[in-house]
């Protein structure tokens, strides 16, 4: 593959854009420096074409892909904000992407079948959900070689775990407020928390309102899960921002992949909008993955996905800039490998 991509508009209705993302990085660094280029692109070359040779020598995924994982990594993290975004597509279009392409999972993240990165179905990857085993069965041997490296890369299995934090926080909202719970999920996807909900099978939830601005993860919803006290809709960050939905109010409140692409004033602002969603007691629960990942030169090369990576610190300041602490309980932790960071608070 030797077409290089630039990043999609995920929403242009939600304010998730190219250009809000260039303007998060942009101030990070002037202008790049030739010869800074021309090192790490020197080292670059280098550290390409031996995971290529490898492949072609029928070298096992597993000894090449985490190497070229840590070492894109490497790259990354020695070069400024201004550089690496200049050797993005010199990677992309290295001759080793026709074997990483192979893996069902990076090839799902580089093509971006639903226009735009991080859609429900990647995520369904590499939750290794039973509606993508086709998917991934359809790969090549070598295709499943290189899966089993990445899909068990930290950054994923933070996701999965992720999840499961969704589940036992939604439980946990009927267990403290006695049943009859409301819940509204922002980028709801495809919902997956929903399945191994206890609180959902045991009838304890009186409405679950699951947003998504991607019509199909709806339509997904809508299938699997809807006709429950699960209510699917099609909405944007933009309108919520602007008030467009007549919501109520709700136990608890979570967005778990939006803000990875919100630059820090648009997370404030919808953090601001949400929070008034909170009933006395209420929950706001946010998941950003964070700056610990060590798969951020593969994520944002040869799976063509750019997130907003934030730190505790981060995470702290969005949450301060949001809201006034006297009227909120509020926390910040990492998940149990420290690839995601989560913010919370609840109303008192």
């Amino acid at each position: 593959m030797t077409a290089v991509k630039t990043l999609t508009n995920m929403d242009e209705h939600s304010l998730i854009t190219n250009e809000l993302f260039n303007r998060h990085i942009d101030g990070d660094s002037g202008l790049a420096e030739d010869a800074e280029l021309r090192e790490a692109a020197g080292r670059l070359a280098i550290i390409l074409d031996l995971a290529r040779q490898n492949f072609e020598k029928e070298a096992p995924a597993a000894r090449i892909v985490p190497k070229l994982v840590d070492d894109l990594h490497r790259v990354r993290g020695s070069s400024s904000t201004a550089v690496w975004q200049k050797l993005v597509p010199f990677v992309q279009n290295h001759a080793v992407g026709k074997f990483l392409f192979e893996d069902p999972l990076t090839h799902w993240s580089f093509n971006k079948p639903r226009g735009y990165s991080g859609d429900a179905s990647l995520l369904d990857i590499y939750y290794k959900h039973s509606s993508m085993s086709g998917h991934v069965g359809e790969a090549s041997a070598l295709g499943k070689q290189i899966y089993d490296c990445t899909v068990n890369d930290p950054a994923c299995a933070a996701g999965r775990e992720r999840c499961e934090i969704l589940a036992r926080t939604v439980d946990e909202a009927v267990e403290r407020t006695g049943g009859a719970t409301e819940i509204l999920a922002v980028a709801a996807g495809h919902l997956r928390e929903a399945e191994i909900c206890k609180s959902l099978r045991a009838n304890q939830i009186k409405r679950w309102v699951a947003l998504d601005q991607d019509p199909v993860s709806v339509g997904v919803m809508t299938r699997d899960i809807g006709g429950s006290v699960v209510d699917p809709m099609i909405g944007s960050v933009l309108g919520l921002l602007k008030r467009s939905y007549d919501l109520g109010t709700f136990d608890l409140v979570y967005a778990s992949g939006l803000y990875d692409y919100l630059q820090q004033k648009i997370a404030v602002k919808l953090l601001q909008r949400l929070a008034e969603f909170l009933r006395p007691g209420g929950q706001f629960l946010f998941a950003n993955f964070s700056d610990e990942v060590t798969s951020d030169g593969y994520m944002e090369t040869f799976m063509d996905w750019q997130l907003i990576l934030r730190s505790a610190d981060d995470m702290w300041e969005i949450i301060n800039m949001s809201v006034d602490r006297n009227q909120f309980d509020c926390d910040v932790w990492y998940g149990a490998n420290r690839n995601i960071v989560y913010g919370s608070l609840r109303r008192k």
